[in-house]
């Protein structure tokens, strides 16, 4: 009886960093939402410390799973629905564009973390000046988006066209193209796209 019930006890290490990456949350940025140490973080998940209840709920809490959840072994865990504010996760510009120096006035915010997902959505902001680059760049899947504020220049293979507040665009994100700002003033657009693999 006691052996039965010791080999379907739940891991909570192995279960914590399942959930974790999961949630594409980093020990450290855990560690943060939580309010605990990251060495805590990376203790439990290496079975080397037990966390006390209150330790493993605000653990929990900020990924956010409840205890019940989060013990329920033969249960998938629930994806996430919803994305607070002050969840985005900044992706560096430089990864993404080819040209450094102008990427530097590019700032691109996921909204909604993608996961392994087929769709990631993006706050992007141009600053005056700025360019994705000399060279256009492609991505496998189709992109679309609208422009919340500012003025955007986008050139997709032989089209281009500026775009202002409330205008929008959808293209195979196959063809190279290209986003700049030529005006004075920022210009912020919510992106998505959607892979095609």
């Amino acid at each position: 009886m006691s052996e039965n019930a010791s080999e379907q006890k739940i891991n909570i290490g192995d279960r914590l960093r399942a959930v974790r990456t999961a949630r594409r949350l980093s020990q450290r940025e855990l560690a943060r939402k939580s309010g605990v140490t990251n060495g805590l973080i990376s203790q439990i998940e290496q079975n080397l410390s037990s966390p006390s209840v209150a330790s493993l709920k605000r653990i929990l809490d900020a990924i956010p799973l409840t205890l019940s959840e989060f013990f329920a072994a033969d249960e998938k865990v629930p994806e996430q629905v919803f994305f607070p504010a002050a969840d985005p996760v900044e992706i560096r510009a430089r990864k993404l564009f080819q040209t450094m120096q102008l990427a530097s006035g590019i700032s691109l915010r996921q909204i909604v973390r993608s996961d392994a997902r087929r769709m990631q959505m993006l706050e992007e902001t141009y600053a005056p000046g700025a360019d994705s680059g000399i060279e256009a760049f492609a991505v496998h899947g189709e992109e679309t988006g609208v422009v919340i504020s500012g003025r955007i220049e986008l050139a997709v293979a032989d089209q281009s066209a500026s775009l202002g507040p409330g205008d929008g665009y959808r293209f195979d994100g196959t063809i190279p193209h290209r986003f700049r700002n030529t005006g004075r003033e920022p210009c912020i657009l919510i992106s998505a796209t959607c892979r095609s693999d």
